[in-house]
């Protein structure tokens, strides 16, 4: 793991919550008795290290004391408990418009919040054009900022942010209020400060966004920590215990739904018989389900990962075009790959029975089947997918004395 850009020291955080409260002194001397409050505490000895040039995802539910965490990472919040140590320079993009003036213009508050972020008037003035670009404002960037959508705040805010050029920046959720082209910038942005050795530290509720962008992740609950780590499995965990109905089959396999229809396992056989899987083969994934009672529409999904946890591919039957009308009882159901795209490695399936809508989940089993994929006639250099490129011949043009 690389040296940690923050480190958390056993932090706790208490806030006080008032059932009664003297607003006056003339209150409290007629009531004779103080302010009754309880102690409320948001984070409770919590300790991680994130590393540096890391994407860091914290998760959990609403009120488990992600934003709390953020905020004393930014030191916005001193803890009650414990210290934060920081390595670099930071800054912060904790709510739309944060450090915005609502009667100063865009490009007022561009120097306002840059000043605020640490930034000196002629480092302003250098990259003010790329900050107003980026944010995508350029129109407006005169007007008052209350007259700003909040995607257009956040848009500016971010950019600010981003072009401190700070080595640990601390984002939260706000990314969901900006439309899915600057959604894409901001991905770029990421993985840019990931090349350059930055740090990210993201909370979000989006999923398929944490899964694309985070290294490793924390997941909190009622301010613990309960589970620190590479993000893939931490996510995977997190997002199991958000479902109520979540078991463990006697195989040790976690899965939920309704039950109504089960996913019993899942086989990937060569398309043309035998028994080893090459990288570019013709290949299928075989279904085998048990359905209690008969289903009237059902979907028939399948997702493929890495042994680690990294997401590959998903797929699902209603998007492939083929309408099934009922089942009942036991059976299976075939998904025909014309080429498995995978380099050599072990992979695990996913596999799901879901209603004509997708929104109603009769079985969603992990780990329902595991394969393993040997070299195909083309080798390549490395990375999860097989693609099976041809080279042609050099051409160039050499220029003579």
């Amino acid at each position: 793991m690389s040296p940690a850009a923050v480190s958390v020291e056993q932090v706790s955080k208490s806030f006080r919550i008032y059932h009664e409260r003297n607003q006056t002194l003339k209150a409290a001397v007629m009531r004779r008795r103080r302010s009754q409050y309880e102690e409320f505490w948001a984070l409770r000895d919590v300790a991680l290290e994130i590393p540096e040039a890391s994407t860091f995802a914290l998760v959990g539910d609403n009120g488990s004391g992600k934003s709390t965490l953020l905020k004393c990472l930014a030191k916005i919040l001193f803890p009650t408990e414990g210290r934060v140590v920081t390595r670099g320079r930071m800054a912060a993009l904790l709510e739309v418009g944060s450090g915005f003036h609502p009667e100063l213009s865009g490009r007022d508050n561009v120097y306002l919040n840059g000043s605020i972020l640490g930034m000196k008037r002629p480092e302003i003035d250098r990259k003010f054009d790329e900050i107003v670009a980026f944010s995508g404002v350029e129109r407006f960037i005169d007007q008052p900022v209350k007259n700003y959508s909040s995607g257009m705040y956040v848009r500016l805010g971010f950019s600010v942010a981003i072009h401190v050029e700070p080595e640990i920046l601390l984002v939260d959720e706000v990314l969901a209020v900006g439309d899915a082209a600057f959604q894409e910038k901001c991905a770029e942005k990421f993985a840019t400060f990931k090349r350059e050795g930055r740090t990210v530290v993201v909370v979000s509720h989006s999923m398929p966004s944490l899964r694309a962008m985070a290294d490793h992740a924390a997941w909190l609950e009622k301010g613990v920590l309960k589970e620190t780590g590479p993000a893939a499995g931490v996510l995977e965990r997190y997002l199991d215990s958000t479902h109520s109905d979540v078991q463990v089959d006697e195989q040790g396999r976690v899965r939920w739904g309704s039950g109504e229809g089960r996913v019993r396992s899942v086989e990937v056989l060569p398309e043309r018989g035998g028994t080893v899987l090459r990288s570019g083969d013709e290949a299928i994934v075989r279904i085998h389900f048990d359905a209690k009672e008969p289903i009237d529409n059902p979907v028939f999904g399948l997702a493929i990962e890495t042994s680690d946890g990294t997401y590959l591919w998903a797929s699902n039957t209603r998007d492939a075009g083929l309408r099934v009308d009922r089942i009942s009882g036991r059976g299976s159901v075939d998904c025909h790959l014309p080429s498995l795209a995978l380099q050599p490695g072990s992979f695990v399936v996913l596999a799901s029975i879901v209603d004509s809508t997708t929104t109603h989940t009769y079985d969603y089993l992990r780990d329902a089947g595991r394969f393993s994929v040997d070299h195909g006639p083309v080798r390549e250099s490395g990375g999860p997918m097989a693609l099976l490129p041809r080279w042609s011949e050099v051409r160039s043009s050499v220029e003579r004395a």
